[in-house]
């Protein structure tokens, strides 16, 4: 609300404008306060919305129908279709979760020993349908260093 023009009429019909009247400081400080308090109010609400978002995305624990959820060992979250499961190649993988974590580690997650891009590498492999050679290569590969991304590197292009 700022300073107030209030208009009167004129002889001839014509609005004039009357002048400026000055608002009280103690009204100023009033209008300051309840902005104050508004502007926190947005910012709580912001900062609450912001953060249950992150958490529903980053800790959905149920996969969708038809999927069940896998982590690697830098953090990172997979769903990986049920059909998948049954692959040589997964099956290798889950044994090897199993040898080194006791299969869900210690928070109940099934936690694969390789890092994203190995992973996110072998959906590839599953989703293109390789060859049987090019899953075996893939699984000496990751029996020599799962969590090492180079060794993938050369792989990785090859196949998205």
């Amino acid at each position: 609300m700022g300073p107030s023009c209030h208009f009167h009429e004129t002889p001839l019909g014509m609005p004039r404008k009357k002048q400026v009247t000055m608002i009280s400081t103690k009204r100023i400080a009033q209008l300051a306060k309840k902005w104050q308090r508004m502007a926190a109010l947005q910012r709580k609400r912001l900062t609450w919305r912001t953060a249950a978002k992150e958490v529903d995305k980053c800790c959905t624990s149920v996969a969708s129908k038809g999927h069940c959820t896998v982590y690697t060992a830098d953090g990172a979250r997979f769903e990986v279709p049920l059909a998948c499961l049954g692959t040589t190649v997964f099956a290798e993988l889950l044994q090897m979760s199993k040898e080194e974590f006791g299969f869900t580690g210690g928070d109940g997650r099934i936690t694969l020993p390789c890092d994203a891009m190995v992973m996110e590498y072998a959906l590839c492999l599953l989703r293109r349908g390789a060859s049987v050679e090019l899953e075996k290569a893939f699984l000496s590969t990751m029996a020599m260093s799962c969590h090492s991304a180079n060794h993938m590197a050369p792989y990785v292009a090859a196949c998205c």
